[in-house]
């Protein structure tokens, strides 16, 4: 299976709005998107280059699977 890579922070958005995530604010830098049943809000940093290590964190707190990422991933990439 591929390894979760860094992304740039508008297709990490993409994947997540995919996945029925709504952005709801910005804070500075980071933007909080947000989905009926999850319990806290998923945080993108605008950043050029968003790191795996936030991702996978995201990834837990949306309590998706690397799989179903994989396939987000896909489809926003037309894939």
């Amino acid at each position: 299976m591929p390894r979760i890579a860094p992304l740039d922070w508008q297709t990490l958005a993409r994947i997540f709005e995919a996945d029925g995530f709504i952005f709801h604010r910005q804070h500075g830098s980071h933007r909080a998107y947000i989905k009926p049943g999850v319990a806290r809000p998923v945080m993108i940093p605008t950043y050029p280059s968003v790191g795996s290590d936030i991702i996978h964190s995201n990834m837990r707190t949306a309590r998706m699977s690397r799989e179903r990422f994989l396939e987000l991933l896909a489809m926003v990439r037309g894939h």
